[in-house]
């Protein structure tokens, strides 16, 4: 019985050792054994702590001591006033945050260093003074109508501003609201009476633009439908053309048979007069050629006859003249130097008695010798017939010999 009392009484100190020792991780939480250092690549240096999360661990007794870290989501309201923005208009900015501490390496050592041993309220203090802070500098560099119209890139700028001073605590912003947005100069409002004027006026313009759309469309409708009906009048009128056209290319048909059936008949009469006209033909060719062809024959056989012999006529005197015209050539040669005065002495007769034929027949009554005092007019005579006919008498005279040299 002694021995069964002590196994028990051991069996429950270590089920309670055990307890004591023997730590399980809610998914939600991060717990930090505290008290044995090891390296951590994601820092690049050793700490003092170990991690564990969604599981379990056994906690070294003396050495180590066990610390919790929430993880769970913590809502924070936002309210800043009298934040400039940008062109000095202070506004009011109402939101709602949801941050948690990051549970992902390296950002979760930022939280164990800085946030472990704090409450929650004190938490979300730090967290909700850096959201203000940067909710501030965000709306420092927008205008009010950039915060008012576009209320989703605001909240971008501001999760982008405040995602690297959150990482530096370790939380993590997981979602930003903002829920109104007001300021106590009443500028807002200008622009909210502005937009709603401009909502007025694109509404009208929209009905304006509405209306003419009505309108065009119906005389859109109107025009297809004239479109149709001109469309039914020219099939209509397609048809009669078809129609009409058949009839044309049936009467057609007809009338090309008749003027094939005239021009078969013109085309025989044609051809029966054809050979009529051939035996013509060589009628009237017969007849050309006894009565005109072989007529011209005879004729341009008798002149090419008679231009023969015409010819043998011409070449007969142009011997005889090249002849006499030898002979003269020789009778000149042995005349010697006194050929030339021989030659012209014979053509001086027929050319004085050709000057003579010209004077009227005179009567000769009584001579006279004229004394040498005349010569002058015997001179005067010499060069007019010189002149009259380019024969110089003087030279014709016998030159007297010049007496000889003493």
């Amino acid at each position: 019985m002694e021995f069964l009392f002590i196994l028990v009484i051991a069996v429950v100190i270590i089920t309670l050792a055990i307890r004591n020792l023997y730590y399980i991780c809610q998914p939600n939480e991060v717990l930090i054994f505290a008290g044995t250092t090891r390296w951590v690549p994601a820092l690049g240096r050793r700490v003092g702590y170990r991690l564990v999360k969604g599981g379990s661990s056994l906690r070294m007794p003396l050495f180590e001591r066990v610390l919790r870290l929430d993880l769970t989501n913590m809502i924070i309201e936002l309210k800043v006033v009298g934040a400039y923005s940008k062109g000095g208009i202070p506004l009011k900015v109402e939101g709602v945050a949801n941050i948690k501490i990051a549970g992902e390496e390296p950002i979760i050592h930022n939280a164990i260093e800085r946030l472990l041993g704090k409450t929650r309220d004190e938490i979300q203090r730090i967290a909700k003074e850096t959201l203000e802070g940067n909710l501030r500098g965000v709306l420092a560099s927008l205008t009010p109508q950039q915060v008012n119209e576009d209320k989703l890139a605001f909240v971008r700028s501001l999760q982008d501003e405040a995602e690297e001073d959150l990482g530096k605590l370790g939380l993590v912003l997981d979602t930003l609201q903002i829920q109104n947005i007001s300021d106590d100069v009443g500028y807002l409002d200008s622009l909210g009476r502005k937009q709603r004027a401009e909502l007025l006026r694109d509404a009208r313009i929209a009905e304006a633009q509405a209306q003419a759309q009505a309108a065009i469309q119906a005389a859109e409708n109107a025009r297809l439908t004239t479109f149709a009906q001109l469309d039914a009048e020219m099939q209509i009128i397609q048809a009669e053309v078809q129609r009409r056209i058949r009839d044309a290319v049936t009467r057609r048909e007809a009338l090309v048979a008749e003027v094939q059936a005239e021009v078969g008949a013109q085309l025989a009469r044609t051809q029966a007069d054809l050979a009529v006209q051939r035996e013509r033909i060589a009628q009237v060719r017969q007849q050309l050629q006894a009565d005109v062809v072989a007529p011209a024959e005879a004729r341009c056989q008798q002149e090419m006859e008679a231009a023969q012999a015409a010819a043998a006529q011409i070449v007969e005197d142009g011997k005889a003249l090249v002849e006499g015209m030898r002979q003269l050539a020789m009778t000149w040669q042995r005349a010697g130097a006194h050929a030339r005065q021989i030659f012209l002495l014979q053509k001086l007769e027929p050319l004085l008695q050709a000057l003579a034929a010209t004077v009227p027949p005179v009567q000769v009554e009584r001579v006279t010798v004229l004394d040498p005092a005349s010569a002058t007019s015997t001179a005067a005579w010499w060069e007019q017939v010189r002149a009259a006919t380019g024969i110089d008498l003087k030279q014709l005279l016998p030159q007297k010999s010049p007496p000889p040299e003493s």
